[in-house]
């Protein structure tokens, strides 16, 4: 008899094979998440739900994940999963979705729902570009690369995911790409375990739209490159030793109260109060 892949009991079969380009780095996080929770034992997702937005790493959750999920508009997953929490706080909401999706057309949603520390874990699938729509530059485009909206060059520099969601005020941060596959696991599994708001940018291949614009043409060859690229963050001393590195990492593990206990706190407190008087 055939063993089935351990995956397929937290996937639709019938919307398989996926969707996404040959070489694309997204089903590498997909497996990562799912390995994640069986190694923590889950057996479905029937307590999770999950939140993406539009883009090629939001097909990650819909139609492929046997779940409650909401495939929301532009750039508002993280709103959508924020009002989600606060109805079902006993939910694991989980937001998978892409840089332009999360940061380039909802970046205030990310910079606030940190700030707030709300309860949900977000998975950030960076590949450097708006790539379902053909390659447009994006907020972690690389400073000098050319793409269809930035033929000469990208004048403008790129965000610093991790660090800008960190000094918001996230309970935990890591960064990955899709070559360090154990660490992201381990990470996932970790943020998984926490309260607060947990962020996990992964940096992956997009060899249709973005690679083949700096030479690298297949997902094996930017998966060579961002192995080449990459420097823990126990390995740099001064910033300026950097370059264009790209640093991977858990860069905080905090234990800060979430929203959604603070929140809960306050409603208590006002129902003593009001069964007072």
């Amino acid at each position: 008899m055939t063993k089935k892949h351990f995956a397929l009991k937290f996937l639709r079969e019938e919307t398989l094979p996926t969707a996404f380009c040959p070489g694309c780095g997204s089903g590498i996080v997909m497996n990562c998440f799912l390995k994640a929770l069986e190694e923590l034992g889950f057996h479905d997702l029937s307590g999770f739900a999950f939140v993406s937005g539009i883009g090629c790493a939001a097909w990650c959750v819909s139609p492929y994940f046997k779940a409650d999920s909401l495939h929301t508009t532009h750039g508002r997953p993280i709103a959508f999963a924020s009002g989600l929490k606060l109805a079902r706080p006993e939910l694991n909401v989980v937001v998978i979705s892409g840089d332009g999706d999360i940061v380039g057309i909802g970046g205030n949603h990310l910079i606030h729902a940190a700030r707030r520390n709300m309860d949900l874990l977000v998975i950030c699938i960076n590949n450097f570009n708006y790539g379902m729509t053909g390659g447009q530059v994006g907020p972690t485009t690389f400073h000098g690369v050319k793409t269809t909206t930035t033929p000469y060059g990208n004048p403008e520099y790129p965000f610093d995911l991790a660090r800008l969601v960190d000094s918001a005020g996230a309970n935990f941060v890591a960064r990955w790409t899709t070559v360090h596959v154990r660490p992201l696991i381990n990470s996932i599994k970790k943020a998984l375990k926490k309260g607060g708001f947990r962020f996990i940018e992964v940096i992956s291949q997009c060899p249709t739209s973005f690679g083949r614009r700096i030479g690298k043409h297949t997902g094996k060859d930017l998966m060579i490159w961002f192995r080449e690229k990459s420097i823990h963050i126990s390995k740099i001393q001064d910033d300026r030793e950097v370059n264009d590195k790209i640093i991977v990492g858990e860069f905080v593990n905090r234990d800060k109260p979430g929203f959604v206990r603070r929140l809960h706190e306050i409603t208590l407190k006002l129902r003593e109060k009001y069964d007072e008087n």
